[in-house]
């Protein structure tokens, strides 16, 4: 697609990208339902980045233009759906905004296309013809988001059966315990509340994570450790410290949409790893190493984020091996190891780690209380002491109240809570695969997780998953769409539904509801 950019004066790279491709809108040029290229074939072709041409593409989006089906593409928006007036008339060549009979932007008030939130605005307050007006002055504020597929996918506050986010229902969480060790420090030792935390995290807590690796085959001191706010947070700290443009990252297919969108913020060439029922194809990655060697590699190998696929041993130790002969970083990623439903996995990767190739990350607040966001990481070295600077510079230390609430819970009920979740959930897991056997139409495909939260499921690929969750999302029900687990845009049908996020009874009628959806999406592909 060729497209004129003066580079130098005027307006910015982003605003004049959106402003050509809205004049072929307008000519007729692109045809409603249109797909465009997606955001890197586009960047490759005008050479400018992906997030010139991200920020391009979400101001076509809040104009009207096109619709943003995340984790499918972009399309040109149907005629009825545009913008009245035609481009450069007003705003020094942007239009104005377009306001719905209800009052609401166009912006805010799209449906839920392909796994997209009920929120797609960063603030959805903000929909009010006034306060655009006031705050107009922010649209063309320059920014570095590239990608935002986490935020979009998190919340669906209006779903009844919420299959999308992987995450354990509160009825089978110790809530009501930590609760009473939160109220009780409070009560007690109020002054806590008054003091910064250690910037690596509490001693005592630090000391209990130990034993809890220990156990685990993961030998280190305490000081090999640092509190973080969830996993998350550790891997925007790796990232914030050690990626920058171009640095190249090598990462599952599919992977996290939290890790995607980190690496992706900070400029990283990602480079997707196929894998099969053992984990990341190594042999592929060797490959791949020996033509662009790796700044960093992420994984989650045990019960992936969605698959559910677990790493073999010997594709474990032989990653190592691969990270130490290209003297890069591996991040592991553990938020599942413990959600195992018959033996436990394999060793982590970091319990082989001699030389500090590896950082760890444990999320403890998943099967815990989510809301406290606790995890650990681990390292060493001079890597680790950059990890905490970071850190330090980014929250001045995690919340002490609420790391001294978990630490009875980590330290000494935390093994016996864990043998009854998973109990819990493996019973979920079964029934809803039995379900799935019963009654989804032939040519639904799934593997049964050995643990983890999730039913990875393959679609055929003629059938439009968009489409598919704009029926479900009337239903109220939500799903994650497979695309938004991918660096790229691919063409992909999986799904994926966490089956741990609500009651049995719940779950089941959810999916009762679900399969005739995937019985007509089908037919319909083949019709």
């Amino acid at each position: 697609m060729h497209i004129e950019l003066s580079r130098g004066g005027g307006k910015p790279l982003p605003l004049q990208i959106s402003d050509a491709l809205g004049q072929r809108i307008a000519s007729g040029l692109l045809q409603p339902g249109m797909k465009l290229p997606s955001v890197r074939k586009l960047a490759v072709s005008l050479g400018v980045s992906q997030v010139t041409i991200s920020k391009a593409y979400a101001d076509l989006e809040r104009r009207g233009r096109i619709i943003r089906h995340h984790g499918l593409g972009c399309f040109v928006s149907p005629a009825r759906d545009r913008e009245a007036e035609e481009y450069g008339t007003r705003n020094g060549g942007r239009t104005g905004d377009r306001t719905r009979d209800d009052g609401s932007t166009n912006g805010n008030d799209r449906g839920n296309d392909g796994g997209g939130s009920q929120s797609q605005g960063r603030n959805t307050g903000q929909g009010k013809t006034g306060t655009r007006k006031k705050f107009g002055w922010q649209e063309g504020f320059e920014d570095y988001l590239p990608r935002a597929q986490l935020w979009r996918n998190f919340d669906y506050s209006e779903a009844e059966y919420s299959f999308h986010l992987a995450a354990i229902h509160s009825g089978l969480l110790p809530l009501k315990e930590i609760g009473e060790a939160m109220t009780s420090l409070v009560a007690k030792r109020p002054e806590l509340m008054s003091a910064y935390g250690n910037f690596q995290g509490d001693v005592e807590l630090r000391e209990a994570m130990t034993r809890h690796l220990h156990a685990r085959g993961i030998s280190l001191s305490p000081a090999s450790l640092m509190i973080t706010s969830g996993t998350q947070q550790g891997i925007d700290l790796v990232a914030r410290t050690f990626i920058g443009p171009g640095d190249a990252v090598y990462l599952e297919e599919p992977s996290y949409t939290g890790a995607i969108d980190v690496f992706a913020g900070r400029g990283a060439e990602m480079i997707s790893v196929p894998m099969d029922e053992d984990g990341m194809r190594i042999d592929l990655l060797t490959k791949l190493c020996d033509r662009r060697p790796p700044k960093l590699i992420y994984t989650v190998p045990t019960f992936q984020n969605p698959s559910g696929v677990t790493m073999s041993t010997e594709r474990r130790q032989r990653l190592l091996e691969l990270a130490r002969s290209y003297r890069c970083l591996i991040v592991e990623d553990d938020p599942f190891s413990d959600l195992y439903f018959h033996s436990p996995p394999p060793p982590s990767i970091k319990s082989m780690d001699k030389d500090g190739h590896v950082v760890y990350m444990k999320s403890f607040s998943k099967v815990l209380a989510p809301g406290c966001r606790m995890a650990c990481l681990a390292a060493e070295g001079d890597i680790l002491e950059r990890l905490i600077a970071a850190k330090a510079a980014s929250d001045l230390g995690g919340p002490l109240l609420i790391q001294l609430a978990l630490l009875p819970f980590i330290s000494g009920r935390y093994d016996a809570y864990m043998k009854g979740l998973r109990s819990s959930l493996r019973s979920r897991m079964e029934r809803a695969a039995r379900l799935l056997k019963r009654h989804a139409p032939r040519g639904v495909r799934w593997k049964l997780p050995e643990g983890g939260l999730n039913l990875w499921l393959e679609l055929p690929h003629s059938v439009d998953v968009g489409e598919l969750y704009r029926k479900a999302s009337r239903l109220g029900i939500s799903f994650l769409a497979g695309n938004v687990c991918y660096a790229g845009e691919p063409s992909t049908s999986h799904i994926r539904l966490c089956y741990a996020q609500m009651e049995e009874e719940q779950m089941e009628r959810g999916l009762l509801l679900l399969i005739p959806l995937l019985k007509e999406a089908m037919k319909e592909s083949t019709g």
